[in-house]
């Protein structure tokens, strides 16, 4: 239960994304269900790998790099859903992909309860 709560918001996020006008767009809910689902998956796969081969940049710039990996990983995703799911560009992509992370993080944390709460 806990999994589909969390990619039904993170299908929200995207769609919320999408409606800020910045380069990103979604052609309605399947497409932001299946987008959220791509994401997912390719940030499990090709994201994870990515992140251990270029730890030592991501050290040398402080953890900064992740965001240009992210980006990478949104416009691939774009180019697998491209009627559906289209970004724009690298910087689109870039923006989206900080802005995808942070409101993903905003709905989790409204959504599920305090720990003190859950008896």
């Amino acid at each position: 239960m806990r999994l589909l709560v969390s990619w039904v918001l993170s299908a929200l996020a995207v769609w919320l994304v999408a409606q800020l006008g910045i380069g990103i767009s979604v052609r309605g809910a399947t497409a932001a269900l299946v987008a959220a689902l791509v994401i997912g998956f390719i940030n499990a796969t090709i994201g994870f790998v990515l992140k251990i081969l270029t730890f030592p940049l991501t050290l040398l710039t402080l953890g900064l790099f992740w965001f240009v990996i992210n980006a990478l990983m949104l416009e691939l995703a774009s180019a697998l859903l491209s009627p559906g799911f289209h970004v724009s560009g690298f910087w689109a992509a870039f923006i989206g992909a900080i802005l995808l992370s942070l409101v993903n993080m905003m709905l989790k944390w409204i959504v599920r309860p305090k720990k003190n709460q859950q008896q």
